[in-house]
């Protein structure tokens, strides 16, 4: 069984508002269930940090579906955002997506950090891929993926 086909196209800098809608869309159910849902404090913490040279839509059949961020971050990356709109959740876009992060940080030797929200399904997804949680925060779980090695003939 192969996977969904996905695109990942860019990001600019309008694109902003229509990034946030879909973050809090993505993110309120998990956010109600621990109490912390506040649609003005999602939008004001992510378009604080917002850079879209970090930022790719995530595309299905010309639709955007969802956005991914994936930052610098000392020795490895950050995946600061990875978001599917619930109505695509469950077709294994953000599998393919998360798969293609990681397939490029290891071909560059780099680990993967990233955090989720305590109580959210994300949890459970992170583990499934490889990450080990490394530390707990008051609202949420800090994960990395170490770098994989592999031989290659050369």
């Amino acid at each position: 069984m192969t996977g969904p086909h996905i695109d990942l196209l860019p990001v600019e800098e309008t694109d902003a508002e229509a990034l946030v809608q879909l973050r809090i869309a993505a993110m309120r159910a998990s956010l109600e269930r621990v109490g912390r849902f506040d649609a003005q404090r999602a939008r004001e913490r992510f378009l604080s940090g917002f850079a879209p040279a970090h930022t790719r839509h995530i595309v299905k059949d010309g639709v955007r579906v969802g956005f991914v961020v994936v930052r610098p971050a000392g020795d490895g990356l950050l995946l600061d955002h990875l978001y599917v709109h619930p109505a695509y959740q469950g077709m294994r876009i953000g599998s393919e997506i998360l798969r293609r992060v990681l397939a490029e940080a290891d071909a560059h030797r780099r680990c993967v950090r990233v955090g989720a929200l305590k109580g959210s399904d994300s949890n459970r997804f992170y583990l499934r891929h490889g990450f080990e949680l490394v530390d707990v925060a008051e609202w949420d779980n800090h994960y990395v993926r170490r770098v994989t090695s592999f031989s290659t003939s050369q």
